[in-house]
């Protein structure tokens, strides 16, 4: 039973709408996995916070192009089985794949959409997974900062006997 023209303009735009909202978007090939394994994965990626959605290349596409974002890069992964995965958190996903192929050797990495950077194959994976989000990056700087304040604070404090000493002995001198 073919899919009406209504129902096909209504994924668009709640896909669309997705994309808008989401900075973290990845596009997997689930393909030859069993109906088992596929739910199973889902489950996954649920109690990992990731939304997956098994979609027609055509309206991604349609999606993708309504978009306020640029997804021309990822069109070429557009081929065979394509499932949406959308998450808040950037490294969820590929953490979450990365896992479940430990028992499988699906999903694949098709391309995923990281804060307006396109990363392309399945060799993306890794680094997608070691990805620093800006919060870890945030405090680290931070703790980079405060790092210099801390240890001359700590000097000070760790020498108050010496500097009194060195004050009283020049005190003295001068008697």
């Amino acid at each position: 039973m073919a899919m009406k023209q209504t129902e096909k303009n209504k994924i668009v735009e709640e896909l669309t709408s997705s994309f808008n909202a989401s900075d973290f978007i990845y596009l997997t090939d689930s393909s030859s996995m069993s109906a088992g394994d596929t739910n199973k994965l889902r489950r996954e990626f649920h109690k990992n916070g990731v939304k997956m959605s098994v979609v027609k290349n055509t309206l991604i596409k349609r999606a993708m192009e309504a978009s306020e974002k640029d997804f021309s890069e990822m069109y070429v992964s557009l081929k065979g089985n394509t499932a949406v995965l959308l998450s808040m958190n950037l490294k969820a996903p590929a953490l979450t794949i990365k896992n479940f192929r430990k028992k499988t050797k699906r999903p694949l990495l098709k391309s995923a959409y990281i804060d307006s950077d396109v990363f392309l194959g399945d060799e993306s994976l890794v680094a997608l997974s070691e990805l620093k989000s800006k919060e870890d990056l945030v405090g680290e700087v931070i703790g980079l900062l405060q790092s210099p304040a801390k240890n001359v604070l700590s000097a000070l404090l760790s020498g108050k006997d010496t500097i009194g000493g060195v004050i009283k002995a020049l005190q003295e001198k001068n008697n």
